[in-house]
């Protein structure tokens, strides 16, 4: 472990790099959200297709979460944060150039690789190095500034795709100076870091064994929304099976992919299931607010795209902020407070119709929103990452994420067919307008209910437990504590 300060020359090129590579993979997340209307026609898409160009890569990026997070642990989080957006700019490139929706639905899994690799990492680094005071402060800036990149890709999206047909081609490409920028700002200003007591080879079988799992229950869910066939059900009961059996593997093998020693932490497992229903809430609704926007109340790509401004705003604004307030009264007042805002500003958006205005329809929701979103992100991080051994941060931070992308993936397979969105009523403004108030009602009652899970199960006072980073020792062998917490 290294002691980097914040303020230092090197602690804003670590905080740069680290926003920056994780604002890459958040970038072309929220710019395909407001591309789908125009890749369906580009492409002739149907919804299904649409579906799969967002899941497919959150697919592999959930499937290999913990691989990347296991990998930077063993081999230097440096060196695979690198990898990672090496890896993720070379297939952004195979997406610019998809010349049908199944190769942008192939590129887009092979992208969600490099993103598996450097998304545990950002988080990682910024644990392992920064100095136990400044770490909460650091993810917080990490979460507001990262929110620039959520913005802004709406809006170029927008932008881009509203000039010219092949605009969402563009931003793909646009990764490559960003990932010069990174690589050279990690190479100068990262030190390298590993948790030296990961020991034996990675867990193969528990990564075929989770992605395949994966992979089987989200086509089941997917393909469900179209009617529920024998094969789809044969496929939804191989899917549980094989990630029940993730479960059980890990509970055995030696050196597990994801060790279930840190969900003896009551604050891990909490803030973990907070996250899940959180993320669940705000991927499904994200993912359909473009297209409602687009399709029945007439909004251009630009008009769409930029909605969710304020949410940056906003963020920006008090997102570090409640990362400090949170490290001194506790994680459970923001993380219960926040998604009960969160969840109000959703409920909001069942406003939205054919005849909506962005001033009365959109804005109000979207400011709401953005103040339960930046009262629940930066102590729900900060949380998940302090109820963890220091030598295990990566894989915590990859656990994670991989609750928060697997939220995600589950929303979009299954809110869609859930609010009554099917292919017929994607094609249909009135149906699908009915279906999205319905969505939207569902995901406030998802995000309401993590505030209830932290009301009920975070703790704000964390055990200060953990020996100090160089003598830090198993998380197997005892219960799991909070390295950085001061008592409170």
């Amino acid at each position: 472990m290294t002691d980097v300060v914040l303020r230092s020359v090197q602690g804003r090129g670590v905080l740069a790099a680290t926003i920056l590579g994780s604002g890459m993979a958040q970038l072309d997340g929220t710019v395909v959200n407001v591309a789908l209307p125009r890749i369906g026609r580009d492409l002739h898409a149907g919804l299904t297709s649409l579906q799969w160009t967002v899941n497919a890569y959150t697919l592999t990026l959930s499937g290999l979460l913990l691989l990347g997070g296991s990998l930077g642990d063993r081999l230097g989080r440096r060196r695979i944060f690198v990898l990672g957006v090496i890896w993720f700019t070379a297939a952004s490139i195979g997406c610019a150039l998809a010349p049908t929706a199944t190769v942008l639905i192939a590129m887009r899994a092979v992208q969600g690789v490099g993103a598996a690799l450097l998304t545990p990492g950002s988080l990682a680094i910024l644990e392992s190095v920064f100095i136990p005071e400044d770490r909460s402060a650091a993810v917080g800036a990490w979460s507001g500034l990262g929110g620039v990149a959520t913005a802004i890709g709406p809006v170029l999206g927008g932008l881009l795709v509203g000039v010219a047909p092949w605009g969402w081609r563009i931003v793909f490409v646009l990764n490559v100076p960003l990932a010069i920028a990174v690589i050279a700002l990690s190479r100068r200003y990262i030190p390298e870091t590993r948790d030296e007591h990961a020991a034996g080879r990675v867990d193969i079988t528990g990564v075929v064994l989770a992605a395949s799992g994966l992979a089987a229950l989200v086509y089941a869910l997917t393909a469900a929304s179209s009617g529920w066939k024998a094969s789809t059900v044969v496929l939804l009961v191989v899917g549980v099976g094989l990630l029940a059996g993730f479960l059980i593997w890990q509970a055995r093998v030696a050196n597990p992919l994801m060790p279930l020693g840190l969900f003896a932490s009551r604050q891990f497992s909490a803030a973990n299931a907070t996250t899940f229903v959180v993320y669940a809430a705000l991927s499904g609704a994200l993912f359909l607010l473009p297209v409602q926007l687009q399709r029945v109340s007439g909004f251009s790509p630009v008009a769409a795209g930029s909605s969710l401004l304020p949410v940056t705003a906003v963020m920006l604004v008090l997102s570090a902020r409640m990362g400090r307030v949170a490290q001194r009264i506790g994680p459970r007042l923001p993380m219960t407070v926040g998604p009960l805002i969160a969840a109000a500003g959703l409920a909001l958006m069942a406003q939205i119709d054919s005849s909506s205005t962005y001033v009365t329809g959109v804005l109000p929701a979207a400011l709401i929103f953005a103040v339960g979103l930046s009262c629940t992100v930066a102590p729900l991080t900060a949380t998940v990452l302090a109820a963890a051994p220091a030598h295990q941060v990566g894989i915590a931070s990859a656990v994670n994420n991989d609750v928060a992308r697997v939220a995600g993936l589950l929303a979009v397979a299954v809110l869609p067919g859930l609010a009554g969105i099917t292919s017929h009523a994607y094609n249909h403004p009135s149906e699908l307008s009915a279906g999205f108030h319905t969505a939207v009602l569902i995901a406030a009652a998802l995000c309401a209910f993590g505030g209830v899970l932290s009301a009920l199960f975070i703790s704000n006072h964390l055990r200060d437990t953990e020996e100090p980073h160089d003598h830090a020792i198993d998380c197997a062998a005892c219960p799991v504590g909070a390295p950085h917490a001061r008592p409170r």
